[in-house]
């Protein structure tokens, strides 16, 4: 595992973790959230590109890595599954009537059946991932760290 950025990384740690709604159905529990670091990179992001998603596919190379784009950049189907709605709150320099920044996480189908047991925390650590991925200038890159789904 690659160093995770801390707290005392300018302008990190300071949303803290971020739980997501339920969204598959029949759940009661959650499946995914973001990091302290995770969620204040995912803020920076969306004031750079707008709003943003993340897609998980699980294919070579990066595919096991959380990929975030603008959102409406990646097409998703019914071959995919929305794991849950990550709300980065609202911005506090916009007006306060401003829509919700909201970040869906999405996961292949095929990929959900594999890892329908598990509990998905999204991190940042130090090193370039894919360049598809909207991070991937910042000299980061998003991953996943996983443990079972407790019920």
């Amino acid at each position: 595992m690659g160093a995770a950025m801390s707290a005392d990384t300018p302008g990190i740690g300071s949303l803290g973790r971020i739980v997501a709604s339920i969204t598959v159905a029949g759940e009661r529990m959650p499946r995914v959230e973001l990091s302290p670091a995770a969620s204040d990179l995912l803020v920076m992001l969306w004031g750079k590109y707008g709003p943003l998603m993340f897609h998980q596919s699980g294919g070579c190379c990066d595919g096991s890595s959380p990929m975030c784009y603008p959102a409406g950049d990646f097409i998703t189907s019914d071959a995919d599954v929305l794991l849950g709605e990550l709300d980065l709150g609202a911005d506090p320099s916009g007006p306060p009537d401003a829509a919700p920044r909201v970040v869906p996480f999405w996961m292949s189908a095929e990929q959900f059946a594999y890892w329908r047991h598990t509990y998905l925390t999204v991190d940042v650590v130090k090193g370039r991932g894919s360049g598809f991925s909207v991070e991937a200038p910042e000299g980061v890159r998003f991953l996943i760290r996983s443990r079972l789904m407790e019920e």
